[in-house]
C-alpha cells in the first residue's frame, strides 16, 4: 500500500462523500473500507463522482446561505 493510500481510520466521516465510503484525496477517489482501500480509475465514473461532488457542494452552500438569511431576518424582526 502506498504512503498516500487513504485507510479506514484515517479518513474521517465528514471527508466521505454524502456517509459513502468514497473519499477525495488528492486528486484520486477512493473507496475505503475496514478491509482495504480501493482507488477509482473509471475515467466515467471519476466524473460522475466530481460532478455530485461540486453538486453536493453547491447544495450545502445554499443551504448555508438559507440559514443565514433566516437569521438576519429573524434578528430584523426583533
Amino acid at each position: 500500500m502506498s504512503e498516500h493510500t487513504p485507510t479506514f481510520s484515517s479518513v474521517h466521516a465528514s471527508a466521505r462523500l454524502a456517509d459513502t465510503p468514497l473519499v477525495k484525496c488528492r486528486s484520486d477517489w477512493w473507496l475505503v473500507t475496514p478491509s482495504g482501500s480501493l482507488r477509482a480509475t473509471d475515467p466515467h465514473f471519476i466524473g460522475e463522482l466530481d460532478g455530485f461532488a461540486a453538486a453536493l457542494a453547491l447544495a450545502d452552500q445554499a443551504v448555508a446561505e438559507a440559514v443565514t438569511g433566516q437569521r438576519a431576518g429573524q434578528k430584523a424582526e426583533r
